[in-house]
């Protein structure tokens, strides 16, 4: 059995996570880079390891799902969802919302930022899932460095974060109620149901296509009628009707 095959039979026994379903060739640069770092000669050394290391394996965890996120990533996105696409779903309340690999929360609190500025809106719930417990922990203190902040304009900085005397930013509570955080594994788990929005970012780009074909399935399933998938600029679907959806606008997908 290939030494690539033994660590993913491992790593599936050990997380639950079926790395077939990730590309492989990137999947594979990572966790060499990782393994050689630690100083393991090859993924059956590697596999051993973590078998006998809880911290190892976290932090293996954590770098395979890339926590890279920052608020109101890819800004213009942020702004045709409140200007073009809230207007779809609005009268859907409250507005039942589902961030998907939420990562360390930055996605998940630039939404409620945005719901909260809503005139018409009688109010939302978010649920915020991702499968790294280390980066939900880190959500659920809602406490960033000025770096992740770049993009949050100034009269959202003042109204919605408190800044520490360390200079890191603190969300306030009154954003950080409306949203759930909870584990869940996109390809196992079940997914829950009704939603008005799912919002999955630059997490697609990661899964071979098969996986992809699912994932979309399995979300517009999760979608109430008329309801609308948002995912990252660099996952535009091709063909949207597959899966019962249309385009609604660039990287905006709506039930049908």
């Amino acid at each position: 059995m290939e030494a690539y095959n033994i660590f993913i039979s491992k790593w599936k026994q050990l997380t639950g996570v079926d790395l077939t379903l990730y590309k492989e060739a990137q999947m594979k640069r990572r966790l060499t880079s990782l393994y050689e770092k630690k100083g393991y000669q090859n993924f059956k050394e590697f596999a051993e390891a973590l078998e006998k290391d809880q911290r190892l394996l976290n932090e293996t965890l954590d770098r395979m799902t890339i926590n890279v996120s920052e608020f109101y990533r890819n800004y213009k996105r942020w702004e045709v969802l409140e200007t073009s696409i809230l207007p779809l779903i609005k009268h859907n309340k409250p507005l039942n919302i589902w961030s998907a690999a939420c990562s360390t929360g930055e996605e998940p609190y630039t939404l409620a930022m945005i719901l909260e500025q809503q005139k018409g809106l009688s109010g939302f719930q978010i649920l915020a899932t991702d499968i790294d417990e280390k980066a939900l922990e880190k959500a659920k203190t809602g406490i960033y460095q000025e770096r992740s902040l770049q993009e949050v304009p100034a009269s959202v900085k003042d109204r919605f974060f408190k800044q520490n005397d360390d200079r890191s930013y603190q969300v306030k509570a009154d954003i950080k109620k409306n949203i759930r955080f909870k584990k869940h594994n996109l390809l196992a788990d079940r997914y829950e149901q009704d939603f008005d929005l799912i919002v999955c970012r630059n997490v697609f780009i990661y899964f071979t296509e098969q996986a992809k074909e699912e994932l979309y399935l399995k979300m517009a399933q999760s979608l109430k009628k008329n309801g609308i998938l948002f995912v990252g600029s660099t996952e535009q679907i091709f063909n949207p009707e597959k899966y019962g959806l249309i385009s609604a606008d660039t990287f905006f997908y709506q039930k049908r």
